[in-house]
């Protein structure tokens, strides 16, 4: 049968090997255990913060892209509006410019004719002269005879 005293021995020798184990084993690993756990909830914590700010960071940066992306369309549509401006007036100053030789061509054209004209009317005036005082067989005033070919000529319309 069993011995009383060596079950009460057992049992107490039980008890004490519990309550030997429960403070140098159960109770250290509890604590490492609990501050496992707290390690860990707090970088859960941490992860969901960061997850929220990345987040935020992320739509902070889509909008400044987007603004960026903006600014950059009127930019450039401000360029674009220059560009022709100054297209525009240089396109104006080159017929300006145009219009001008033009003027200036149409002008040299009516003086050289002028010129031609004027010198057409002194070789007649000359050769009429010329002509008459081989008809007359004689000088004539050259001066008169210039001023009778002029009033001629301008009667005519040379």
């Amino acid at each position: 049968m069993i011995d009383m005293s060596q079950s009460i021995a057992t049992i107490i020798n039980f008890i004490l090997l519990l309550a030997v184990v429960t403070y140098f084993l159960f109770k250290p690993v509890q604590k490492i255990l609990n501050s496992r756990e707290q390690d860990i909830s707090n970088r859960i914590e941490k992860t969901k913060h960061d997850e929220k700010r990345v987040e935020a960071l992320k739509t902070e940066n889509d909008q400044l892209l987007k603004e960026s992306k903006e600014k950059g369309r009127a930019i450039v549509e401000g360029y674009k509006i220059k560009a022709e401006k100054v297209s525009d007036e240089i396109i104006n100053d080159a017929k300006k410019e145009a219009s001008q030789i033009e003027e200036r061509s149409k002008n040299e054209i009516r003086l050289e004719r002028e010129k031609a004209s004027d010198e057409m009317k002194r070789q007649i005036i000359d050769l009429s002269l010329l002509m008459s005082s081989k008809a007359l067989g004689e000088n004539i005033d050259e001066e008169k005879h210039k001023q009778l070919i002029k009033e001629f000529i301008t009667k005519v319309g040379i």
